[in-house]
């Protein structure tokens, strides 16, 4: 395995915290104190999603508490918060369409919110209707794009249903049950394929995007969240957040091949709440957000179904998304 450098950490926090250099310790409001190995940047309340530009300039943040819920961009490189644009709701689904578009879950308000990146500011241009606002129960949750095709997928959690929308018209294409509360959905690297978190039923779902017919599932852990491919697309890699587990799957023959125990010990009861993930650069490392423990779990991955548990790196309180940008983490 190749070395890795890490240099900048972003910590999702549920509390205010002042910007804080590498050793500073932090006094959680419940009295325990957190050191994390890196610096901090202070976001909004309960961020739960990160994206990152295709030149990997900009990351945007989504924070989806129960006060002021926004979306935030960041200088990637500099670790410098750029703007940041109150919405009325917002929930996980984020993705940048390319190096100025970003759309933006709307959450109970049940719309997709479309931003570009305007002199390093956020502008809302536009919004995709899905439904009425709240309480009309639909709820958008993950979302991914095909640019070529003019394509959104979304999930829901509140209807349990994907929709596809085209970009250029705002038309809604299709509804598809999926009979599960959904948290995030993935599109293959040629775009054939989509894979869905179905995050009420233990399972992956994969459809065809062509046709957008099922073309089966994949039983996982409990509650499976966050989906990331290998930079081959060969892997799947799911948490799942009631197992303290991460699930490998090999595509091909839609097979889990080994399942990686993301908790501090062995045969530890449920509580990591594994909700986050990342590949280093050369794909070879791979790192797990776990929510209730505070920290990342890292794994060697170089070689898929013989994978090594490296160790544990604290990063403050409760991680919810991770992301990779060069050598910074």
């Amino acid at each position: 395995m190749r070395p890795f450098i890490l240099a900048f950490i972003l910590i999702t926090s549920l509390s205010t915290i002042h910007a804080q250099l590498p050793g500073t310790k932090t006094l959680l409001p419940n009295g325990w104190t957190l050191t994390p190995a890196g610096r901090m940047l202070p976001l909004g309340d309960l961020p739960l999603n990160m994206a990152v530009s295709p030149d990997q300039s900009l990351l945007a943040v989504t924070n989806n508490g129960q006060s002021i819920q926004s979306i935030q961009l960041i200088d990637a490189q500099k670790g410098k918060l750029l703007d940041q644009v109150v919405v009325g709701k917002a929930f996980y689904g984020l993705k940048f369409a390319d190096n100025h578009t970003l759309y933006a879950s709307g959450g109970n308000d049940n719309w997709i919110y479309q931003m570009e990146v305007e002199d390093q500011k956020l502008v809302i241009k536009d919004t995709i209707v899905l439904a009425k606002p709240w309480p009309k129960k639909l709820s958008p949750t993950g979302l991914d794009i095909d640019v070529k095709k003019k394509r959104l997928y979304v999930t829901t959690k509140d209807d349990s249903t994907l929709y596809v929308i085209n970009t250029s018209t705002k038309n809604i294409e299709k509804q598809i049950p999926l009979g599960t509360e959904a948290y995030t959905c993935l599109l293959s690297p040629d775009k054939k394929s989509l894979f869905v978190s179905l995050w009420g039923a233990r399972k992956i779902g994969i459809y065809a995007t062509n046709d957008l017919q099922e073309l089966g599932q994949i039983s996982v852990g409990e509650n499976p969240n966050e989906l990331l491919l290998s930079k081959d697309g060969k892997i799947l890699y799911v948490a799942n957040a009631g197992t303290n587990s991460v699930s490998v799957i090999d595509i091909s023959t839609r097979k889990i091949i080994e399942t990686l125990q993301t908790a501090l010990y062995p045969d530890a009861p449920t509580g990591s709440s594994t909700n986050g993930l990342a590949l280093s650069k050369d794909g070879e490392t791979l790192f797990v957000a776990n929510a209730n423990n505070n920290c990342l779990a890292v794994f060697d991955v170089e070689e898929a179904g013989e994978s090594r548990a490296q160790g544990f790196i604290p990063v403050g309180w409760y991680p919810t998304n991770v992301k990779v940008v060069g050598k910074k983490i």
